[in-house]
């Protein structure tokens, strides 16, 4: 009996080490400037909400999107917005993260990057885009603007 116990116990300690957790892994076409820190430093409890009367969801004079208010796994237009960026030629760079899966890729149909335009909606630059989530969860956001880290927008999305 006891030398069952301790076989039992050893193919649990052998199935539980060899069940690698999953590390965040960056696809090769992003761009250079996206770290791994960036995404591994999240902040999941700092949840995007709804402002202004138009259903922008994102942060409160930071940035936002209209057309989050009815998130949903189809290809979507969205309009981002960012407060406190030049805005017009601007490059407006955007990575999705899935929590669940750790996968990282581009919510934009068509890449990476878009180019912003100016003020609109109270916002000192927007832009339109269509976007496509592949798979429901918590999804981080990541925008950054020439470059450089701007913020990130956390939802939780489903079909």
């Amino acid at each position: 009996m006891m030398k069952r116990f301790v076989l039992l116990c050893l193919i649990l300690l052998l199935v539980v080490g060899c069940v690698a957790k999953k590390e965040v892994v960056l696809p090769a076409d992003i761009p250079d400037f996206v770290q791994v820190s960036d995404l591994t430093s999240i902040d999941w409890q700092r949840r995007s909400v709804a402002f202004k009367d138009s259903g922008m969801i994102g942060n409160v004079n930071k940035s936002g999107v209209i057309g989050m208010d009815m998130p949903s796994l189809s290809t979507q237009k969205w309009m981002w917005h960012l407060w406190g960026t030049e805005g017009h030629n601007t490059e407006l760079t955007i990575v999705g993260y899935h929590k669940a899966s750790k996968d990282v890729q581009p919510i934009l149909t068509n890449g990476w990057s878009l180019v912003l335009g100016g003020p609109n909606n109270g916002a000192d630059a927007h832009a339109p885009s269509s976007v496509k989530v592949p798979k429901s969860g918590e999804w981080a956001i990541l925008l950054y603007t020439n470059g450089e880290y701007f913020d990130t927008l956390i939802y939780d999305i489903h079909e």
